[in-house]
């Protein structure tokens, strides 16, 4: 008699010897007992997790000569035939190979035939999401109300390629993959009683080579048995599938905590030499890494299936915990990249010392063991020194006759800092080759813009940054009657116009730090404006001054950002024709000159005379008129809602159906009228 492989020898023949798959046994056995038998059925699942065997059994199941029962006697003539795979009312069909429709129609053309010899015909189509889609289609009619003796099992590992309408027919149950731990479980029994020698790390290992399915589990042990010469070792076994010594991946780890980088490498090429898969090396060190992290977290926890537990746990108190999830973060990037690399190892190799030159900081709860130098810079484990700040010489004030000289950086034997007026000012680092400490001094474009002052004869101006050139005097641009505006206020809808926006001086020779800023500043003024936030409630109601400001400003003839800036002023002062308005500072990067004088001229039209307008950098104390739009519409958006919330409908659809308000959903009724206009 030929061999019998074990996933056909040891196949179930009754739901009592079904491995897993609980939820959907005892549906069908409930069904089976009670007699509530449906007429489609539909077994989704990986390979090798019971579909086609539990088909098998219900087959048996209906058509047992004892009667309709979930527990079949196996010896009548029609369970035997069916264990042989001959029994004349039990039709299996490969949809792979029977895809076009005029096999379903050849199918269907059987069905109003009764059964031969058991009480039931029994249609098994196995992968039937390869089925056309015509095929389908013939299908349905007949699988919604088939003959009362034809029953349809479908089973498929893709369900999504199912139609809905095939779906619906259908009683579905969907198998689980098999875990390691069942399938070690498993294995023990059968290779006891074919008694075959075997070893409980050789058992693990073929469970997680199965991935899940019970018949690769049993062919492996097969493979396994042969490769073995009759015995189950751990040692055969892994070298058979290829899988990697659980000693080699603890000496890499082991390198990595010592931060030995000669070691590291060495533990590299002992792997080098059994020509692994690199991807399957990273692969064991995240098992290992996560393994750790959970006896970290509850050291109980950790199985001793591939006996290593002890050395789990020691890995365990040894590394931080910080340092754990570092490590696993970095296999699982440098395992996503291994591919890219130009060669398997030297990727391999690159993740390893990437681990070891970023490997975090030292902390208190860290091993006590003493780093050896790897000769990697390590950003993280090391302060910086703190490097003594190179700044560009600002130009000393000087004369008006003379112009301003050059400085030159050139070292000094004991520099001593000048007072500075502003002392958080921030030092610019020169572009030296090996900059020499400069004297720290404000930066021009730092300080604030003085007044303009009349003056007889232009200023000279001022000179170009160290180590430049010296550039030819230059008049200044002419001043009219307005102050400029403060650093940080000239941005607007438009650019503004000359006698609003002053530039200064730029290095002639070539490119400056003074050059960036102005190309980053024409970037801001050419950009759109970000959304304004929704202003903060204010501290007071508006009264007095404040409250007419509120009626004042619907009727203004201004939009854009001088009507934002308006909405976010209050009127604080109001003696004969000059006006004080306070601005929140939040808004103060739309603010300048020209949005102030626009303001002017919009309150003069309004009001049939001439103001001199004044506007402050202080936050409002009583409400603006943002403000309170932004009440109102709060106000709104409340009322809205509860009156959704107290619709008696509502009220009933959440009582019986449970169903319940979004919020957010929600709008006035007034506001959808106004974006409708």
């Amino acid at each position: 008699m030929s061999y019998q492989v074990l996933a056909r020898k040891w196949r179930p023949r009754s739901f009592r010897e079904m491995v897993g798959q609980t939820h959907v046994l005892k549906a069908l056995i409930n069904a089976l007992d009670n007699q509530r038998l449906h007429h489609a059925y539909l077994f989704t699942g990986t390979r090798g997790v019971g579909k086609t065997t539990i088909a098998r059994i219900i087959a048996k199941c209906v058509n047992c000569e004892t009667g309709i029962t979930s527990t079949p006697c196996g010896t009548c003539s029609v369970c035997r035939e069916i264990d042989e795979g001959r029994f004349v009312d039990l039709i299996e069909i490969d949809a792979a190979s029977r895809t076009k429709v005029e096999d379903t129609r050849e199918l269907l053309d059987n069905v109003q035939y009764a059964p031969s010899r058991g009480r039931f015909k029994v249609y098994l189509i196995d992968e039937v999401h390869m089925l056309s889609s015509h095929s389908f289609n013939a299908l349905l009619k007949t699988l919604e109300e088939p003959p009362p003796y034809v029953k349809f099992i479908l089973a498929t590992t893709d369900p999504q390629k199912l139609p809905a309408t095939i779906l619906s027919r259908c009683l579905q149950f969907s198998l689980k993959n098999m875990t390691p731990e069942r399938v070690v479980e498993h294995l023990s029994h059968v290779l006891g009683v074919e008694n075959v020698p075997f070893e409980d790390d050789a058992l693990w290992l073929l469970g997680r080579a199965a991935d899940g399915s019970m018949r690769d589990a049993m062919s492996l042990t097969d493979q396994a048995i042969a490769f073995g010469e009759g015995k189950v070792l751990a040692a055969d076994v892994r070298a058979m599938l290829g899988t990697l010594d659980h000693g080699q991946v603890y000496g890499v780890l082991q390198a990595l905590l010592e931060g030995d980088a000669r070691a590291l490498l060495e533990a590299v090429r002992h792997l080098a030499e059994q020509g692994p898969d690199w991807n399957g090396v990273l692969s064991e060190m995240l098992n290992v890494l996560h393994r750790v992290a959970i006896a970290q977290a509850l050291p109980e926890a950790v199985d001793n299936g591939q006996g290593d537990r002890d050395k789990v746990l020691a890995l365990a108190q040894a590394l931080p915990a910080e340092d754990v999830q570092f490590y696993y973060q970095m296999g699982l990037i440098g395992r996503r990249d291994l591919p890219l690399a130009p060669d398997p190892r030297g990727g391999f190799e690159m993740v390893l010392l990437r681990m070891l030159a970023f490997r975090p900081a030292d902390s208190g709860d860290a091993p006590g063991t003493t780093l050896k130098p790897v000769g990697i810079s390590q950003a993280t484990t090391d302060s910086p020194a703190p490097v003594a700040p190179v700044a560009i010489a600002a130009p000393a004030p000087q004369p008006v006759s003379a112009p301003a000289p050059v400085v030159e950086a050139v070292p000094e034997p004991e520099p001593e800092p000048a007072p500075q007026p502003e002392p958080e000012a921030e030092p610019v680092v020169a572009a030296e080759p090996e900059p020499e400490i400069e004297e720290v001094t404000d930066l021009p474009w730092e300080d604030p813009i003085p007044a303009p002052v009349a003056a007889p004869e232009p200023e000279p101006a001022p000179a170009p940054v160290a180590a430049a050139p010296p550039a030819a005097p230059r008049e200044e641009p002419p001043h009219d009657d307005q102050a400029y505006a403060p650093a940080g206020m000239d941005r607007d809808d438009e650019p503004p116009p000359d006698d609003d926006y002053y530039m200064g001086e730029v290095d002639p020779a070539g490119y400056s730090y003074l050059d960036e800023l102005a190309t980053e500043h024409a970037a801001e003024l050419s950009a759109e404006p970000a959304p304004e936030p929704e202003p903060e409630p204010a501290a007071q109601p508006a009264t007095g001054l404040a409250l007419q400001w509120l009626e004042l400003f619907p009727h203004l003839p201004i939009s854009g950002m001088t009507g934002s800036i308006a909405a976010n002023c209050t009127l604080v002062s109001a003696e004969g024709d000059n006006w004080l308005l306070h601005l929140d500072p939040n808004h103060s990067a739309l603010f300048n000159a020209t949005q102030q004088r626009r303001l002017n001229e919009a309150l003069n039209q309004h009001l049939g005379r001439t103001l001199n307008l004044s506007i402050e950098l202080i936050r409002p104390e009583q409400e603006t008129p943002a403000q309170a739009a932004a009440r109102k519409r709060a106000n709104r958006q409340r009322e809205a809602e509860q009156s959704i919330e107290n619709d008696p409908f509502i009220q009933q659809m959440i009582q019986k159906f449970g169903a319940s308000v979004r919020h957010d959903t929600i709008e006035p009724v007034d506001a959808v009228v106004t974006q409708g206009e």
